[in-house]
């Protein structure tokens, strides 16, 4: 394969789908079913919500500051491209990326903030999203004996996920009980 790139095939039903992503950011997916191929190309910058999170997810930032900081825990703005399991609510909403920062875990850490127009549609989004961290799909999109926190903070939804059995960086354990400090907790089925 050639350097930069990355696929990803897939047969679903009687339908084949390939999908590339290039070093220059570029995704171009390719379905080959019964009756023809079928190729869509478009910036993977574009595969995000339009718009960016606002103010009420800046709030949440500031509570998630204090929260982590009870913990000794330093959070920061992150571009890092980080995208966890998500039902379809969470992956068109606005959010804004975190990462608490671990020395030994440079990659670990990420809390996600969705920002919905209100309690209500946050509430409703993170029920679904819940329901969707219990479902296969979402268990083969999470590394085995991932451990989902979520917290309703007003109009937004605070998600961390992390693996209590590869921990790297011995501070990344405190994450989990200083965000339930925030707001209301969501519970995961099992």
């Amino acid at each position: 394969m050639a350097a930069g790139l990355k696929r990803l095939r897939a047969r679903i039903g009687g339908v084949v789908v390939a999908v590339v992503v290039s070093a220059t950011g570029v995704l171009a997916v390719t379905g080959c079913a019964p009756g023809g191929l079928s190729v869509a190309s478009f910036p993977a910058g574009s595969l995000g919500p339009a718009t960016t999170a606002g103010t009420a997810a800046a709030q949440t930032r500031i509570d998630l500051v204090r929260a982590l900081g009870e913990h000794n825990l330093v959070l920061q703005d992150t571009e890092a491209p980080f995208r966890p399991a998500e039902d379809l609510a969470f992956t068109t909403a606005p959010r804004a990326v975190y990462q608490v920062i671990l020395p030994d875990a440079p990659g670990e850490g990420f809390i996600v903030v969705y920002e919905f127009p209100d309690a209500t549609a946050a509430a409703e989004a993170a029920i679904d999203q819940a329901a969707y961290l219990a479902t296969g799909p979402a268990r083969v999109q999470t590394p085995f004996g991932t451990r989902h926190v979520m917290r309703l903070v007003g109009s937004t939804v605070v998600l961390y996920s992390w693996v209590p059995d590869v921990v790297a960086d011995q501070r990344q354990p405190e994450i989990q009980p200083a965000l339930e400090t925030l707001g209301v907790g969501v519970p995961i089925p099992s």
